[in-house]
């Protein structure tokens, strides 16, 4: 793994706790990413690992909008992954997409069946009693809501994790 790989890692662990206690990704992160990405590139590979960098973005961009078009993800999704283009470039970024986008769906069905069953009122319960002991605000199943969501960055840390796990090792 070369250095850029432990700063992802390190901007994906950011921008998962901040989006699980805010459920918002902040602008200043994902640009502060892209802009860390594009220095770190430069200085490390020159022009070359800028344009690395900067085709990364654009392909991770460009994808993302589609499935932001379609409502499959949300706005600071897409700028998140134009930032984690920016550190991978074009084709570990859209590895990292792929797996993301399959731990999604998994979550996605499971979330179904909890709410579907009586396995939401057992999901509601634990939710409630983490709640309480960290003091944070996770979401707990509405039964009568027809839309379910979660915050996509509950399939993106996972999808790094496998997509550099099948990768690299």
């Amino acid at each position: 793994m070369q250095m850029n790989d432990y700063f992802l890692f390190l901007f994906i662990i950011i921008a998962f706790l901040w989006d699980i206690r805010v459920r918002k990704i902040p602008n200043w992160l994902t640009a502060g990413g892209v802009l860390f990405a594009f220095i770190l590139h430069l200085v490390t590979n020159g022009i070359d690992g800028f344009l690395f960098s900067v085709f990364g973005l654009i392909v991770a961009t460009v994808v993302c909008l589609i499935l932001y078009g379609f409502k499959a993800i949300g706005a600071g999704d897409v700028k998140l992954f134009a930032a984690i283009g920016a550190f991978v470039g074009i084709q570990i970024v859209l590895y990292i997409l792929m797996y993301s986008i399959v731990c999604g769906g998994i979550i996605g069905i499971l979330l179904l069946i909890i709410t579907r069953t009586k396995l939401y009122i057992l999901y509601n319960k634990g939710i409630r009693f983490l709640n309480r002991k960290w003091n944070k605000q996770f979401a707990v199943i509405d039964k009568e809501s027809k839309i379910i969501s979660f915050p996509f960055m509950y399939a993106v840390l996972p999808g790094v994790i496998l997509a550099y796990t099948f990768l690299f090792i």
